[in-house]
């Protein structure tokens, strides 16, 4: 007997960012740039950092519960824990949402890492719904966290101006028909994946000395080409998940774009016909959070009431991979 095909969406969303700014007048004092010139090319003015004793699972665990109480639910409530990370808190094992899932103290719940760069959270979404709309679990906790900051080369001024920490959550569940995911685009382009990584502390370069006295360990990015990259796929991804869902540009009432690059976003709100009144902005209070971007924007956007049950989000990505993807999803709550 086939089960009926269930329509899936956020039932609760929850951020934390950690206590520390860093702004852009504090990393003048750290390397060769100003405020001016970090302003212009990105848009951020400052960034949150982890403390010392903080790693991903910490910030995670923060905006899991934040996200549960939001959705009036129980740790025991969830059967299934996705972590999207670059940094998890181990390199190899155990996953940081195995991690998560014991301090959560989630009994019943399944979890697992997912890798997709700053795609992370829009690609955990799409697995964590499609696991609930075939009926294998009921509900599942979507975290993005990042402690970039740990992975950051601190005299290289063309990337660590860029990442902040930070991490979001989603909840998500069973909706009423009519509401949810209506529509959902994934995609990737290995080959790209040289404009952003990074080189050692894996089975192709596991550390050594050198690696580390080359700061292999940190975040290379070129930036020319990632910028391209994310202007062409963005508007080709969005275009994909709406026509699944059966809308137009139009029937959008709020862009919820990654946080990378202010010329990238306005770029998008151009491609997609969208004044920037339309566009969630957070990237000059929390730069680029990587896979908690989104989920730290539905939080914000929930706090400032800035969306209402009904209203359609787009919410569209891309990151290391290269990957990108998008949802289309009509808010249930």
């Amino acid at each position: 007997m086939t089960k009926a095909v269930k329509q899936v969406g956020i039932l609760g969303v929850g951020s934390y960012l950690p206590s520390k700014v860093l702004t852009n007048h504090d990393l003048e004092k750290m390397v060769d740039t100003t405020d001016e010139w970090i302003v212009q090319r990105t848009g951020i003015r400052t960034r949150h950092i982890a403390a010392p004793e903080q790693a991903t699972s910490d910030l995670a665990l923060i905006a899991a519960r934040r996200a549960l109480e939001d959705a009036g639910l129980t740790p025991n409530d969830i059967d299934l824990i996705i972590v999207a990370t670059a940094t998890p808190d181990y390199g190899v094992y155990p996953s940081t949402a195995c991690l998560v899932q014991d301090r959560l103290w989630a009994q019943h719940a399944a979890a697992f890492d997912l890798s997709a760069g700053c795609t992370g959270f829009v690609y955990g979404v799409s697995v964590a719904s499609q696991m609930i709309a075939s009926g294998l679990y009921k509900k599942a906790l979507v975290i993005g966290a990042e402690t970039l900051s740990r992975i950051l080369n601190w005299e290289d001024r063309n990337t660590c101006v860029l990442f902040g920490d930070g991490a979001g959550a989603a909840v998500l569940g069973e909706v009423e028909e009519g509401y949810g995911i209506l529509g959902l685009d994934l995609g990737s382009d290995g080959a790209g994946g040289i404009h952003l990584y990074q080189p050692a502390g894996g089975s192709r370069r596991p550390a050594s000395h050198e690696t580390v006295d080359n700061k292999e360990h940190t975040v290379h990015m070129n930036g020319n080409e990632v910028f391209k990259f994310a202007v062409k796929v963005m508007g080709k991804t969005a275009k994909k998940s709406l026509e699944q869902a059966g809308l137009s540009n139009e029937d959008i009432d709020m862009l919820v774009p990654h946080q990378a690059n202010i010329r990238i976003i306005q770029s998008a709100a151009k491609h997609f016909k969208m004044p920037m009144d339309k566009v969630w902005v957070n990237i000059d209070k929390y730069s680029n959070t990587s896979a908690a971007c989104i989920p730290i924007a539905l939080a914000e956007m929930q706090d400032q009431h800035a969306m209402k049950k009904g209203d359609n989000l787009l919410l569209v990505a891309f990151g290391a991979g290269l990957t990108w993807g998008s949802i289309v999803l009509k808010w249930a709550k």
